[in-house]
C-alpha cells in the first residue's frame, strides 16, 4: 500500500486546520444545499486527481441525501438528466474556477451570469469560497500523497 510522504500540512499546523474548518462552516451558512456542495466538492476532486476526496465526498454527500445515480454521473454532468439548472450552473463554475490555467478567460462571463441567475450574492461568494477551499484540500492531499481510506498522519 502507498503511503504518504508525510502527515496532512493542515493537521501539522492546527491553526491551519482551524481556518480551513472555520471556512468550511461559513460556506454552508450561506443557503446552498450541502447536496450542491458535495457535487461541487467531488467534480473539482475528480478533476485534481484527488483520491481521498473523491472517496470521501460521496460519502458525505450520500449522508446528505444524495442519490448513488446522481454521483455516478457527476463527472459526466453535462450529459445526464440527473441535475437541476441551479446544480449545473454550480458545477460548471467550479469546473471553471478548478482549472483556471485551462482558458485565457478562465471564468467566462457566461458562466458566471449562468450561476447568478441562480444564486444570491451571498450564495455566490459561498459556492466561490467552496471551490478555493476544496481545491486547497486537493492540493494538500496530493501534495503529500495522502491515501484514500487511510488515517490521516
Amino acid at each position: 500500500m502507498q503511503q504518504a510522504r508525510m502527515t496532512n500540512p493542515a493537521l501539522v499546523l492546527p491553526d491551519a486546520l482551524k481556518a480551513l474548518q472555520a471556512l468550511d462552516a461559513a460556506t454552508k451558512a450561506a443557503g446552498v444545499s450541502v447536496r450542491t456542495l458535495e457535487l461541487m466538492h467531488l467534480r473539482a476532486s475528480q478533476i485534481n486527481g484527488c483520491g481521498v476526496c473523491v472517496d470521501m465526498h460521496p460519502k458525505l454527500a450520500r449522508k446528505a441525501g444524495e442519490t448513488d445515480e446522481r454521483l455516478f454521473a457527476v463527472g459526466a454532468w453535462r450529459d445526464t438528466p440527473y441535475f437541476t439548472p441551479a446544480e449545473r450552473a454550480a458545477l460548471a463554475l467550479t469546473e471553471a474556477v478548478t482549472r483556471l490555467s485551462d482558458r485565457a478567460d478562465p471564468v467566462p462571463d457566461d458562466i458566471w451570469n449562468e450561476a447568478a441567475e441562480h444564486y444570491d450574492e451571498a450564495q455566490l461568494a459561498s459556492l466561490v469560497l467552496s471551490i478555493a477551499s476544496i481545491n486547497v484540500w486537493n492540493r494538500l492531499n496530493v501534495s503529500v500523497k495522502q491515501v484514500a481510506g487511510a488515517s490521516w498522519g
